[in-house]
Order: C-alpha cells, then structure tokens, then sequence
C-alpha cells in the first residue's frame, strides 16, 4: 500500500468524525424528505430547523414559536465576512511559514493538533493546501461581492442554527485545509528546493475546475438578481419568478451544483486522495442535495408552468 494510502486509513480523527456525522445527519435528513408526504415527519421545528429562505414558504405552517428564531436571509454576508477575515489570517500564516520560515502561531498550532493535524514530512504536497485555502478565500471574497452587491434578498428568513452554523462553518473549514498542510514542528514543511517544483497536473486541472464553477455560479446569481430588476438594473419587486439560462435549463438549483463543483475542484487539487477533503465534499454534496429538493418542491408548487424536464439538483438524474 502506497504511504499516502496507509496514513489516510491509520486514524479517525476529530475532523474526519466531524464531517462524517455531518455527512451521515445530511444524508438522513435528505432520505426522510425523499420519503412519500404521508411519511415525512411532521415536526415542525424540524421542518424548520433544515429550511431556510423561500423553502419555508413551501413547508409545514410554522409556530409563531419557530419565527421567534428567524434571521433575514440577507445576513448571509456575515459568514462571508468572517471568511474572509479567518482565512484570510490562514492563508497569511502559511504564506509567512512558506516564503519567510515563521512558524505558526503556537496557539494555532495546537488547535491543529487536537483537531487532528500530524507531524509528517511526506505524502500530501504543501502547494496543494497552499492553492486550496487561496482558492477558498478567493471563494469567500466573491460570494461576499455577491451578497452585496449582486443578489436581490426578499424579506425571507433563516433559523437562528442555521445562521450560527454558518458562522462556524468557514472557520471549520479553513482549519480542515491548514491541517493538511505538512508540518515540521511548526513550520510547514516544504520538499524539494521551492514550492513550484511540487507542482502537478492535478493542481493544474482544479484550477481550470475552480475558475469554470465559480464563473457558472456567479452567472446563475445575476440571472436569480436579474428576475427582480427591470431593463435598466433597478430593483422593483422581491417575488420569485421561473429563472431561465445557463445550467438552470437543466436543474432548479445550478448555484447549488456550482457549489458542489467548487468543492471538487480542491479535491482534484489535493491530488484526488485526500480522504479529509473527501469526507466535506460528501457533506457538501447531502446538504445541497437536500436545499435543491426542497427548492425544486417549492418551484413545482408554486408554478404550474414550471418546465418538467427539469431536475432539482444533477442533470438528467435527480
């Protein structure tokens, strides 16, 4: 067995259970809705707890309980900000540990350690991590644009959980990339001469994959901001209306798909066998699964017109 192979399978790691669990919680949810409507469980604060936006428009009636906990959906830009801010500082550390030798703050350090990091002087490249926390905060920066200055927010709401669980999220997730980093005490650990000699084809191709997501993503935003605005750019209304264009022709959730794609592209950046970087992509691909279901759901009910070759979240299949 290849070593890479062989320290991939030796530990389940807090960070590898944790994108496990949340794998597993998304992957049941996503089957319970998939369920015939006598069968899904009636719950409503359970109902609410996984929708968010217009989706709940389209669900169970709600508590007045339940809208107590309602955050506007336009705060979205707050996880983006904080994105920015923390991997941001992520990416400075491993930019000043690479290029400068300065070792990384001890405090981060041992954050990485309990969460699962390891001392070793092989098998995952430097660059990939390096190229994978780049393209996450150039990911961040975009959608934080996006948020302020592309999309048409309506008065819809996100649960007080969700909105918490996004605050965390990306500094989860840029502790998952900096912890693929190889470490030497705390510096990074480079092989060979410089960090250009590691480069690979791999690091190539998720590049090209990264810059072709994010670009199908931005497209479908401004074709979601555009249903709102008249022929000169102004706003007039906050409805929701059938988008057409682009990978909408296909599914009813492509910035979803988009998302998902973005994901992959680190994977095949990290080289494909990062099982870490795999367990999110699984997490990332339940989750949105389910936010296209349900937002497929809420198209066909509200639109007897909606175009019927149409699929929720994968092309010609789901």
């Amino acid at each position: 067995m290849a070593p890479w192979a062989e320290a991939e399978l030796s530990a389940l790691n807090p960070l590898r259970a944790l994108w496990l669990t949340l794998t597993a919680a998304f992957l049941l949810i996503l089957l319970l809705q998939l369920l015939p409507p006598s069968l899904l469980p009636g719950c409503a604060i359970f109902q609410d707890l996984i929708r968010y936006g217009k989706t709940k428009c389209g669900g169970p009636p709600r508590p007045a309980a339940c809208r107590a906990f309602d955050v506007p959906k336009r705060y979205f830009y707050h996880f983006y900000i904080i994105s920015v801010l923390w991997n941001g500082f992520l990416l400075w550390c491993l930019t000043q540990s690479l290029f400068l030798g300065a070792p990384f703050p001890s405090w981060l350090h041992g954050l990485l350690r309990i969460l699962g990091a390891a001392q070793f002087q092989g098998g995952e490249l430097v660059l990939s991590a390096f190229l994978v926390l780049i393209f996450l905060w150039l990911h961040s920066v975009r959608r934080l644009f996006e948020c302020l200055y592309v999309s048409v927010f309506s008065s819809v709401m996100i649960h007080i959980v969700q909105y918490c669980f996004g605050l965390v999220y990306y500094v989860l997730l840029g502790l998952t990339v900096l912890s693929q980093v190889p470490m030497d005490g705390r510096n990074a650990y480079v092989t060979g001469k410089n960090l250009l000699m590691q480069t690979r084809w791999f690091h190539i191709l998720g590049m090209m994959m990264f810059i072709w997501s994010s670009a199908h993503q931005y497209k479908c935003h401004v074709i979601l901001s555009n249903l709102r605005k008249n022929k000169a750019g102004v706003v007039i209304h906050s409805n929701h209306r059938i988008p057409f264009g682009d990978w909408f022709e296909y599914v009813s959730s492509p910035n979803y798909l988009a998302e998902l794609m973005i994901y992959i592209s680190m994977a095949v950046t990290f080289g494909f066998h990062n099982l870490t970087w795999w367990l999110v992509v699984t997490y990332v691909f339940f989750s949105q699964a389910l936010f296209a279901f349900l937002s497929h759901q809420f198209y066909k009910s509200k639109f007897v017109s909606y175009p019927k070759h149409r699929k929720a979240f994968l092309p010609f299949l789901f």
